[in-house]
This record gives structure tokens, sequence and C-alpha cells, in this order.
């Protein structure tokens, strides 16, 4: 019993790590916000 859940916490874990690599890499946005009426580079 103990390893099946160990098992599941592991393959969670990979699994978030792996989401979070994909959305941090290929998920960027890609706006670009003025800082008033002229872009100043701030975003």
């Amino acid at each position: 019993m103990n390893t099946i859940i160990q098992n599941i916490l592991a393959f969670s874990a990979v699994l978030l790590a792996v989401a979070f690599l994909i959305k941090k890499f290929f998920y960027k946005k890609k706006t670009k916000k003025a800082c008033g009426t002229t872009d100043c580079g701030c975003n």
C-alpha cells in the first residue's frame, strides 16, 4: 500500500514539474504594453 501511494506522489510531482516547465517556456504571452502614450520599454 505504501509503494502505491509513493508512486502516485512521485508521478504527480513529475507531472507538475513538466507542466510548469512547459507553461514557463512554451506559453509565453507576447503582449506589449505601453506606459501611457509612448512605449517606454517597462514591460
